[in-house]
């Protein structure tokens, strides 16, 4: 199965410039005078912005604003495994297991111990840039390995489940923590919209067209935050969670690869659990799956 990439996914800047030119350009269509809202736009966006600056450092940690950053590139790229690589998820967990039952601990250790020099996972490149992937498909063998007794399928399924759940939880902070700028930022719009007013009533000797300028400047904050929260960071937060929740999905391959495995079932049965439980948008088809297995 080709394990090649497709190119970035760009439909969130595409979508970023429609709404910014439906936004902005039917303003204008419509006779609004575009010069307010620009001259205006960079000393509330200077407010807004750095007030959520501001409150989402209050509210996070190095770490925390890191993993913001670095989201935007994820919301942008999109997931990062694509069809090809759940194929390989499964011939790569089915061929692990595989041999720790027919050869044993001893043939399979070196590649769950080191990863990075074993020839399993030289063909399969993609996984030793995932940590998450890692740990969870060896630390889950390791358990068969150190174990001396048999153990229940729903005792390692519990342990397997654990792992993601703590994983999901985690990948989720950054989508946590845009959805809350995503509620404050229209707060922020109406702080810096009465900034704008308590300036205009400083200046309420100046004439009515100076006046009627100010009071349209200080409106562009209201505009501002209601745009930035349900136009944007809101959208980049559902869009961020979708990324998140499909590129999770890989996980759950490996899981099921290991419990219908360690429940004894026949190894096409376990092939077809792991293949059939990946949404239709990136689920690989029999032919390609089991065509594959034929050469590993």
């Amino acid at each position: 199965m080709p394990g090649g990439k497709r190119g970035p996914e760009l439909i969130s800047v595409i979508g970023l410039i429609v709404l910014l030119v439906m936004v902005f350009g039917g303003f204008a269509f419509t006779g609004g005078n575009l010069g307010v809202v620009m001259h205006a736009l960079p000393h509330e966006m200077l407010i807004i912005g750095g007030a959520a600056a501001g409150a989402t450092i209050i509210s996070t940690d190095i770490k925390g604003m890191k993993a913001i950053g670095g989201a935007f590139g994820a919301i942008v790229k999109g997931p990062k495994y694509k069809r090809a690589d759940y194929g390989a998820a499964i011939f790569l967990t089915t061929r692990l297991m595989k041999m720790l039952k027919s050869e044993g601990a001893v043939a399979v250790e070196p590649h769950i111990e080191d990863p990075a020099t074993s020839s399993i996972f030289a063909e399969y490149p993609q996984f030793l840039k995932d940590p998450v992937f890692l740990h969870l498909l060896t630390d889950s063998i390791r358990l068969l390995v150190v174990s001396t007794g048999g153990l229940s399928p729903n005792a390692v399924e519990e342990v397997i489940d654990t792992a993601i759940e703590t994983h999901h939880a985690h990948a989720h902070k950054p989508v946590e923590a845009l959805t809350t700028l995503a509620d404050g930022l229209p707060a922020l719009g109406i702080v810096a919209a009465v900034l704008g007013v308590i300036k205009t009533m400083g200046s309420i000797d100046k004439p009515p067209a100076i006046l009627g300028g100010m009071i349209g400047s200080a409106l562009v904050g209201t505009f501002l935050g209601v745009l930035l929260s349900y136009g944007i960071v809101g959208p980049c937060a559902a869009r961020l969670k979708a990324v998140i929740d499909m590129d999770s999905e890989i996980y759950l391959v490996v899981r099921r690869v290991i419990i219908a495995s360690l429940r004894g079932q026949p190894q096409p049965l376990v092939i077809e659990a792991a293949r059939t439980a990946i949404q239709p948008a990136n689920q690989p088809s029999f032919t390609e799956v089991f065509d594959g297995l034929r050469g590993k």
